[in-house]
């Protein structure tokens, strides 16, 4: 591939910055790979697996390696701001993983420094590299559904995957880690029509049972500034066996001219094994019949990385290399995201409907 060379630096070498770093380490147009994590051991082994040029327990020292032009931000959603503001402060884009953040105040000081620095900043939401959404973006930005008038969409999870989340950070809900997607996907479909209004209710007992504070069922109907209704729903309720090593999606699209309905259940894909098949997120969970492909990220495969992380991943790459248009979420966007899941959440809490803008973080 001509065009730019890439020295890339990957903030964060748990499970999500593996990939990118072994995706990276692949790429034709990077010459230069360096990967940090507060566990210093841990970047090395990374380092080590993807043979990368560099490794450092010190972020802002991979960041300001001057072989580097450009950086992902792996790390937890609640440490996302200060290495997304020093590489865009060096001079270096950056594609951070979803959500942009936990506050909006982290959020904000992102985004004033991509405007103060000129720097693009993109967020890492890969279920708009599934070709089913992408196609459906593709057919709405043609005019092929017309106006918008509303929509639905769900997003269910085992209680096994539910507690792998809570154990990495409390802070990060089941609304503002999964149901975000759904969030991102419709703010996408309905770009340039606001949301002004939410009203969310919530439920849950399993979570509470296990010692977490934490719903395991969220509904949410987002009304957007032309009068457009869209249901939202989050359900980490399924069992812990479940056959399923992802998100099953449900997303349906109602314009004036036409509709788009969207079945991710994976349910015609069956594997079965005696041999057991290990789960992407739960350690210890080995499943002898599976909804094959229902890892949400995508699969190792034949010496490869498939899937809407590996498209993501590249299409960011390939951005960089040859300046070709990709479809990422940009910060503003990611914004609007964070902003609609906080409401979702306040509105439940508060059993009443919530306006947007918000006013305030309460």
């Amino acid at each position: 591939m001509g065009g730019k060379r890439l020295g890339i630096a990957v903030v964060g070498s748990g499970r999500i910055g593996t990939l990118r770093a072994g995706m990276a380490a692949s790429h034709p147009s990077v010459d230069f790979l360096a990967v940090s994590d507060k566990d210093p051991v841990r970047a090395s082994v990374l380092a080590e697996s993807v043979a990368a040029n560099f490794s450092s327990g010190d972020n802002l020292e991979v960041i300001s390696r001057p072989e580097v032009n450009a950086v992902i931000v792996s790390s937890s959603e609640p440490e996302h701001a200060l290495p997304v503001i020093q590489a865009l402060e060096a001079g270096k884009p950056v594609l951070v993983e979803k959500p942009i953040a936990l506050r909006l105040r982290d959020a904000d000081e992102m985004l004033a420094a991509a405007k103060r620095t000129g720097v693009d900043l993109r967020v890492g939401y890969s279920i708009r590299f599934q070709r089913r959404y992408l196609l459906t973006k593709d057919q709405i930005a043609q005019g092929k559904l017309g106006r918008i008038v509303g929509g639905t969409g769900r997003l269910y999870n085992t209680r096994a995957h539910g507690v792998q989340i809570l154990k990495r950070s409390l802070d990060a809900t089941f609304v503002r880690d999964a149901l975000t997607y759904l969030v991102d996907l419709f703010g996408w479909y309905l770009e340039g029509n606001l949301p002004v209004e939410v009203y969310a209710r919530s439920h849950g007992v399993v979570y509470r049972g296990l010692g977490y504070e934490a719903d395991e069922v969220t509904w949410a109907i987002v009304t957007f500034a032309d009068g457009a209704s869209v249901s939202l729903g989050v359900g980490y309720a399924l069992p812990p066996k479940y056959p399923i090593h992802g998100r099953a999606v449900r997303v349906e699209v109602l314009g004036e001219k036409g509709v788009a309905l969207l079945d991710e259940d994976h349910k015609e894909n069956i594997l079965y094994t005696e041999e057991g098949f290990p789960h992407a997120y739960v350690p210890g969970i080995g499943l002898e019949m599976v909804f094959l492909t229902s890892n949400a990220s995508g699969n190792a495969a034949l010496g490869g990385y498939w899937g809407p992380l590996g498209e993501e991943t590249r299409s960011w790459l390939d951005h960089l290399a040859t300046g070709r248009p990709c479809p990422h979420t940009t910060a503003a966007q990611a914004r609007q995201t964070l902003e609609v899941t906080m409401a979702i959440e306040r509105s439940a809490r508060a059993g009443k409907a919530v306006r947007l803008p918000l006013s305030d973080e309460a």
